[in-house]
């Protein structure tokens, strides 16, 4: 018997290292997601006057069309030509990443596309690129129409 309890005791020491080391591994994968959290939410940039790489409505997105913004269409050439926000640099969303270099790369850019979703995409794509100060203009040129904004 005295086998069997010495043996139960050298179990009970090697689990605890084992818990030990779970618990160590546990804290230090929610610090490192604490500290990812912390540096994907979004930031003020003093220099660009904006949020960093953030969605806003069209009411915000004609504020900094007002301001004179980059402004980026990442739909295609027939929907640019259908109708487009004045000034805006066409650049279709699949030429984007080759394409990049043809952008500013220290101001702000507003992106838009039909709806939203191929701006946030490439909103997403440049961000992944290093740009920042970007936005994507939730819905659309459809919303920008609607809300009684420039088009030609």
């Amino acid at each position: 018997m005295g086998k069997y309890t010495k043996s139960s005791n050298k179990n009970a020491g090697n689990s605890r290292w084992i818990i030990a080391a779970v618990l160590v591994l546990v804290v230090a994968v929610a610090a490192v997601g604490a500290i990812a959290l912390r540096n994907d939410s979004p930031t003020v940039d003093p220099a660009l006057g904006l949020v960093e790489n953030r969605e806003i409505d069209v009411q915000e997105a004609h504020a900094l069309y007002q301001e004179g913004v980059f402004t980026l269409d990442v739909r295609t050439p027939e929907e640019y030509q259908a109708g487009h926000i004045p000034g805006a640099t066409l650049i279709p969303l699949d030429q984007l990443a080759a394409r990049a270099g043809e952008l500013p790369a220290d101001e702000p850019i507003l992106i838009y596309c039909r709806s939203g979703n191929r701006s946030l995409q490439a909103m997403n794509l440049l961000g992944q690129a290093g740009f920042q100060g970007l936005t994507s203009m939730d819905g659309g040129i459809g919303a920008w129409a609607a809300a009684g904004y420039p088009v030609e």
